[in-house]
C-alpha cells in the first residue's frame, strides 16, 4: 500500500508541474491572470504531493517493508532507528525524491514570498522551477524509482525469477518481505557517520537554493524587467542557498576527517570539487550583484554568473550521479547520466541565449562606468576574476582534462592532488588580500593615501602578530608570510566593525556595546558580512597550520610499547577483539593513552568496523582523536595481529585543525545575520500591493 501511495504521488507531482509550466507559459502569452494564478496553484500543489510520497518512503523504512527494493537495499532487521530515518537519502532513488522534495519547498517558498511584490516575473519563475522540478521528478518516475517493490515471476524455470518493478508483472505475486530480511543489504557503512548524514540534506538544499536566483534571473530576461527588482527579490535566497552549500562543504570535510582514514578533510576529490565549483560561483554573485544594486553594473556578467552558478550545480549532480567519476561520494552508474547531461546541456544554452538576446537589444547597458582603480567596484570586480579562475582550473583539473583525455586521445589522464596545490595557492592568497582592501574602498573612486590611512591599523596589527609568531617559533617564511595574508583581511574586518560602532556610539552617545547591536540591527548585510569574513580568516588559519605543520607517523607496538611525535607520547594498553555492538557490527579496539609532559591526558580507543551483512565496502576504520585549541592528536589502528599480540598505528599531530570547524560556526553566524530581515523590510513586504488583472503580465 505504501508503495502504491508514493508512486501515485510522484506520478501527480508530476502532472501539476507540467501543467504549471504549460498554463505559466499560456497566461503570459494570452494575458490571461486567471491561468497564471491556476498554474501558481499548481506549482503549490507540487510540494504536498511529494512530502506524501516521501513520507510513504520514510514509514516503508521504518516499517521494513523490504519487498521494496529501496528499502532492502538501505536497511536490515539490525539497522538503529536512526539510520532507517536517514536512509530515507542513503542511495540513488530516495535521495532524488529527497532532492525533489526540497527542490518544490523552494520553489513553494519563493512563490508564497514574492506573489504579490512581484508579479510580473511570477508567470516565468513558475515555468522555470517547474520545468526543472519536471525533470527531476521524472528521473524518479521513469528511471529511479524508489517505489519499485520484488516481484517472484514465473519464467518457466522451476525456481521462477524475482524482479523488481513499480507495476506488477504479468504471471507474478509481490514477496512478503519477511522472506527478504534475512538478505537485506543495510546502509552503506560510509553512511554511518553523523557528518554524512548531515551532509548531503545541506549539500542538497545548498543546490536546490540556487534554482531561485536562477529562475528570477531568467524571468527578468524573459519579462524584459531588468530592474533591479530580481536581485532584491533573490538576495536572502542566494544567500540561503550559500549558507547550506558551505554547511554542506564543512561537513562533508569533517565526515572525510572522521571516517576515510588519512588525518585530513579534503583530498581535492572530482566529487567534493563538483560542490566546490556553484560555492565558488556563487560567492562571485554574491559580491557582484553589490555593484548592480549600488551602481547599475555588471549587469551582463551578472546574469552569466547566475547561469554558471546553476550550470554547476546541475553538472555537479550529473558527475556525481551518472558514474561519470568514480568516487568515495558518488553514486553507482546510473541510466540518468544521458538525460542529465540533455538537461545540464539545453538549460545552459537556453539561458545564455536570452543574455545574448536582450544584450543584442541594448537592454543590458550599464547605468554607470568604472570611475578609478582604487574603487570598490574595481576590487569586486578583481575577486570576480579570482572566484571564476579558482572555479576554472578546478573544473579543468577534476574534469576537463580527464574527460577530454579520455575522449580524444584514448587515454586516462587524472590531474592528482599536486595540481590543485600547485595552481589554487596564489589565487586563494590574492583573493584574502582583496578580502582586506575591499572592505576599505569607497564606491566610485577614491585617493591611494585615504585607502593609505584607512590600512594602516590593519597593517600595523598584522605585522605585530606576524612579529608575534615569530618570536613563539614559527619560522617557516610560506607559513608567515600565509598568517600574515589571512589574518590581516580578518583585522579589517574587525576594524571596519570597530568603526562603525565608534561612529554610533559619538553620534548618539550609546555605551560600546549598545553601539554594537546598533550597526547590527541597522546594517545586517554589511557587517553580517564581516562576521562571514572573520569565519573565513578563522577557516584559512586552520588550513594554514594543518597543512604546513601536519606530522605523522606509523608503528607496530606490543603491548606496554608506546610511539613519540610532536611532543606527546602514545601508549598502547591492548586490544579488545570480536566486541559485538546492538547493530550487529563487529569491532577490534585498541586501547591507547595520550601522555605529554609525563601526564595522561586521555584514553583513546581507535577501531576497526566490520559490518557481516553489508555488500561491497564492509569495513571502518573509525579514528580517535584528543582535540584541543592548539591541534588533534589522530590515531588510526590500522592493523593488528592476535597471535604477537601486536597492532600497528597511523598517528597525526594536526595543528589548529579545529579552527576550521570553528570558522565554518562563526560564519553560519555571520550568515543568519546577514539573512535576518530587519523592521523595515518585514514592513515593506507587508504593505506591498497586490497587482493583478493586465498589469500583472504586461
Amino acid at each position: 500500500m505504501l508503495a502504491e501511495i508514493g508512486l501515485i504521488s510522484v506520478v501527480l507531482a508530476l502532472t501539476a508541474c507540467l501543467y504549471a509550466v504549460g498554463a505559466a507559459v499560456l497566461g503570459v502569452r494570452t494575458h490571461s491572470d486567471r491561468l497564471v494564478v491556476s498554474a501558481h496553484n499548481a506549482a503549490l500543489l507540487t510540494f504536498p504531493l511529494l512530502l506524501v510520497a516521501s513520507v510513504a518512503l520514510l514509514a516503508a523504512l521504518l516499517g521494513q517493508q523490504y519487498n521494496i527494493a529501496y528499502v532492502w537495499q538501505t536497511s536490515d532487521p539490525n539497522t538503529p532507528l536512526f539510520y532507517r530515518i536517514t536512509a530515507l537519502w542513503g542511495s540513488q532513488q530516495g535521495s532524488l525524491l529527497f532532492w525533489c522534495l526540497l527542490m518544490s519547498g523552494f520553489a513553494v517558498g519563493a512563490l508564497l514570498l514574492n506573489w504579490r511584490t512581484n508579479r510580473r516575473l511570477m508567470p516565468y519563475v513558475i515555468a522555470y522551477t517547474m520545468a526543472t522540478l519536471a525533470f527531476f521528478v521524472a528521473l524518479v518516475v521513469f528511471l529511479e524509482n524508489p517505489f519499485d517493490r520484488y516481484w517472484w515471476v514465473d519464467d518457466g524455470t522451476q525456481t521462477g525469477a524475482i524482479v523488481a518493478a513499480a507495476l506488477q508483472p504479468a504471471d507474478s505475486f509481490a514477496v512478503p518481505a519477511r522472506d527478504l530480511a534475512a538478505d537485506a543489504r543495510g546502509l552503506n557503512p560510509l553512511l554511518r557517520h553523523f557528518g554524512m548524514i548531515i551532509h548531503p540534506p545541506m549539500l542538497y538544499l545548498g543546490f536546490v537554493g540556487m534554482l531561485i536566483p536562477f529562475a528570477f534571473a531568467m524571468a527578468a530576461l524573459a519579462s524584459g524587467d531588468l530592474s533591479t527588482n530580481w536581485i532584491k527579490a533573490t538576495r536572502r535566497w542566494n544567500l540561503v542557498a550559500w549558507l547550506f552549500l558551505s554547511l554542506g562543504l564543512i561537513l562533508g570535510g569533517r565526515w572525510a576527517y572522521d571516517v576515510l582514514g588519512w588525518g585530513g578533510y579534503w583530498g581535492w576529490d572530482p566529487v567534493e570539487n563538483a560542490a566546490f565549483l556553484p560555492w565558488l560561483l556563487g560567492t562571485a554573485f554574491l559580491h557582484s550583484v553589490m555593484i548592480q544594486e549600488k551602481r547599475g553594473m555588471l549587469k551582463v556578467w551578472n546574469m552569466f554568473l547566475i547561469i554558471l552558478t546553476f550550470s554547476a550545480v546541475i553538472f555537479g549532480t550529473f558527475a556525481t550521479r551518472s558514474g561519470l567519476v568514480e568516487s568515495v561520494h558518488s553514486f553507482a552508474q546510473s541510466e540518468i547520466g544521458f538525460p542529465m547531461f540533455a538537461f545540464w546541456a539545453g538549460i545552459t544554452v537556453i539561458s545564455i541565449a536570452l543574455i545574448l538576446w536582450r544584450w543584442n537589444r541594448g537592454e543590458l547597458r550599464d547605468e554607470h562606468q568604472f570611475t578609478g582603480i582604487v574603487s570598490r567596484e574595481t576590487m569586486f570586480v578583481l575577486n570576480n576574476v579570482i572566484f571564476v579562475s579558482l572555479a576554472i582550473l578546478i573544473f579543468w583539473g577534476s574534469f576537463g582534462a580527464p574527460i577530454l583525455s579520455e575522449l580524444f586521445l584514448t587515454v586516462d589522464i587524472t590531474l592528482g592532488t599536486e595540481y590543485f596545490l600547485n595552481v589554487t595557492p596564489p589565487l586563494f592568497i590574492v583573493l584574502y588580500i582583496l578580502m582586506g582592501v575591499a572592505p576599505l574602498t569607497a564606491w566610485g573612486t577614491m585617493s591611494v593615501g585615504r585607502l593609505g590611512r584607512s590600512i594602516f591599523i590593519p597593517a600595523v596589527l598584522t605585522l605585530l602578530t606576524v612579529v608575534g609568531l615569530y618570536a613563539l617559533g614559527t619560522r617557516m617564511f610560506g607559513a608567515l608570510l600565509g598568517y600574515g595574508i589571512v589574518v590581516f583581511a580578518g583585522y579589517v574586518a574587525l576594524y571596519e566593525i570597530y568603526r562603525g560602532a565608534m561612529a554610533r556610539r559619538r553620534a548618539q552617545g550609546e555605551s560600546l556595546p549598545q553601539a554594537l547591536v546598533a550597526i547590527f540591527g541597522r546594517n545586517r548585510r554589511r557587517y553580517g558580512g564581516f562576521i562571514v569574513h572573520l569565519g573565513i580568516t578563522v577557516i584559512g588559519i586552520g588550513v594554514i597550520g594543518s597543512t604546513l605543520f601536519q606530522m605523522e607517523t606509523q608503528q607496530t607496538l606490543t603491548a606496554g610499547e608506546s610511539l613519540d611525535i610532536g611532543g606527546y607520547q602514545m601508549v598502547f594498553n591492548g586490544l579488545d577483539n570480536g566486541q559485538i555492538s546492538e547493530d550487529g557490527r563487529v569491532m577490534d579496539i585498541a586501547n591507547v593513552a595520550v601522555v605529554r609532559d609525563g601526564q595522561t591526558l586521555t584514553t583513546l580507543r581507535p577501531r576497526h568496523d566490520f559490518y557481516p551483512g553489508a555488500q561491497g565496502m564492509n569495513t571502518m576504520t573509525i579514528a580517535a582523536a584528543h582535540s584541543t585549541i592548539e591541534n588533534d592528536f589522530y590515531v588510526l589502528l590500522t592493523g593488528w595481529d592476535t597471535i604477537a599480540g601486536t597492532a600497528t598505528f597511523k598517528v597525526y599531530v594536526n595543528p589548529l585543525i579545529n579552527l576550521v570547524w570553528w570558522g565554518g560556526l562563526i560564519l553560519i553566524v555571520g550568515t543568519f545575520i546577514s539573512v535576518w530581515p530587519t523592521e523595515s523590510t518585514a514592513r515593506s513586504r507587508q504593505q506591498a500591493p497586490i497587482v493583478t488583472g493586465a498589469r500583472a503580465t504586461a
